[in-house]
């Protein structure tokens, strides 16, 4: 068992090594980063320039390395085998000796002449004010000042302009490299007196880089099929791939970690089967099987919003496929219908955010979907027509169609005397759930497990067996859609009541 410096022994958890590679092979060097296009910039500025930028800006999502890019900047800055700028021209006297007292105390971060600031921690107004005082001193060791401020977006607006003042005139021994993942939140002023960096999820070829030389260095054995699976799921991080090589050698241990072993860890194996499988329900409009496959995905652990994401990333390559942008492969759905389970898919993913039950927005989905007119081959055509820009007049007609259909039922029950018959009020809320998906796909959903006890044409009362979906739909906001909705079906306001079916 290791010990400490008081020489106590300490036990240490797998959970309190995850994230040791991130950091045991952080880059540290120009040619170890593995994003070419920022290699090739870091190379060009310190290669064909006897000074350096006097504030730079790091930006792109998180994990891809900015920070330590930063760091690799200031090394090169204050190394101490590159005190002369002028004497750099190849690559390799470009990169840092990380041999130096510069480049050692910078790399552990206890450089007093490199300092890195949290901007989230240190957003206000006084610390930039107190940075611009300390920064007016020379350096004690080091040829600059390195200020590397983290998350420089999070800088309070009074903060932001204090620190635009400072690099409007910055001493000739001070060095910004401001690092942000939200480049829209920064003041144009403070963009435009920054050379800008920026760094873009990283490609397969070039994840796969990075993890092959962390396999390399600990021993890990692992193909190349399991190290590409990785990179799609790291979702174009360096770090957060490091992080699940990590996992996965604490795992398996000695043992090869191939594709199938990724897919298992990761609760993967058969999510493509899945997928198959639920389009296949969706287009049979067969809700018992998709219910059924929701069951097994759920034994396996498969979570919602994660399917639901492979799920619009399979029908987005559809729809581009039917673009002519990718491939085409063979599709039961068409172009509009693929547009339209995206946009609905959309939603639910967005409420599962929030769902006291993860599943349910994704029931509501299916549940929305299988409830579509089975007829509507008409108005798919009248919208993929549209979209090729044959015929704009098709789908507002069908529309208006529908529209005077409702008012011409509601019309006929407005005297309160005559009894509409079943078939007449599952046509109307039919009618009456296609106009709430207008407002609202979620409370939409709700609807399709509802339906209309009694109409007559002053009182429009809703009766569902489940006490939570009355809840739902008597909010404050779910009920002011389905008055506005129904309103706009009709052509007139109603009074909307929900009530509970009998057990």
């Amino acid at each position: 068992m290791p010990a400490n410096e008081n020489g106590e022994e300490v036990c240490i958890s797998p959970l309190n090594l995850i994230m040791v590679f991130y950091r045991k092979y952080r880059p540290q060097t120009i040619d170890e980063l593995d994003n070419e296009e920022v290699r090739n910039t870091l190379y060009s500025i310190f290669a064909k320039s006897s000074s350096v930028p006097h504030a730079f800006l790091f930006s792109g999502p998180k994990g891809l390395g900015k920070t330590s890019a930063a760091r690799i900047a200031a090394k090169i800055i204050n190394c101490e085998k590159h005190q002369d700028l002028k004497l750099r021209k190849s690559e390799k006297e470009i990169e840092p000796c990380n041999k130096c007292s510069q480049c050692i105390s910078i790399s552990q971060g206890s450089n007093v002449d490199v300092l890195e600031i949290d901007g989230a921690s240190n957003r206000g107004i006084d610390e930039i004010r107190d940075l611009r005082d300390k920064m007016k001193l020379s350096p004690a060791r080091a040829t600059k000042k390195v200020y590397i401020i983290d998350e420089v977006h999070m800088l309070t607006t009074e903060a932001f302009n204090a620190l635009l003042k400072t690099l409007e005139e910055p001493p000739s021994h001070v060095v910004f490299i401001l690092c942000t993942t939200e480049l829209n939140k920064v003041l144009p002023t403070i963009l435009s007196r920054c050379f800008q960096i920026k760094f873009t999820k990283a490609t397969s070829e070039e994840l796969v880089r990075s993890f092959q030389r962390i396999a390399k260095n600990e021993k890990i054995n692992i193909d190349k099929e399991a190290l590409l699976e990785i990179a799609k799921l790291s979702d174009g991080s360096f770090r957060d791939g490091a992080k699940m090589l990590e996992e996965l050698s604490f795992s398996f241990g000695n043992k090869k970690i191939t594709r199938e072993l990724v897919l298992e860890k990761y609760k993967l194996a058969g999510i493509e089967n899945y997928i198959t499988q639920m389009l296949e329900n969706l287009s049979q409009k067969d809700t018992k099987k998709a219910f059924e496959l929701l069951k097994i995905m759920q034994k396996q652990g498969i979570e919602a919003r994660f399917f639901m994401e492979k799920l619009m990333e399979d029908l987005h390559n559809r729809m581009l496929g039917k673009l002519g942008v990718l491939p085409q492969t063979e599709s039961e759905f068409s172009l509009s219908e693929i547009k339209q389970m995206l946009e609905m898919l959309s939603k639910s993913y967005m409420d599962a955010k929030y769902a006291l039950l993860p599943h349910m927005p994704l029931e509501f989905f299916i549940i929305e979907w299988m409830a579509e007119d089975s007829g509507s081959g008409f108005l798919h055509a009248a919208n993929d027509a549209q979209e090729l820009g044959l015929d704009k007049n098709i789908s507002e007609s069908n529309s208006n169609q529908k529209l005077t259909g409702a008012q011409a039922i509601s019309s006929s029950f407005s005297d309160g005397k005559t009894t509409p018959s079943e078939t007449t009020l599952e046509k109307l809320f039919k009618d009456f759930i296609e106009k709430t998906k207008g407002y609202n796909h979620s409370v939409a959903g709700v609807l399709h497990s509802c339906g209309l006890k009694s109409y007559d044409g002053r009182s429009f009362i809703i009766e569902t067996k489940y006490k939570f979906h009355k809840e739902k739909l008597e909010e404050n906001k779910s009920r002011q859609i389905l008055e506005n909705a129904l309103k706009d079906l009709i052509g007139k306001e109603l009074k909307i009541s929900v009530v509970l079916r009998p057990a």
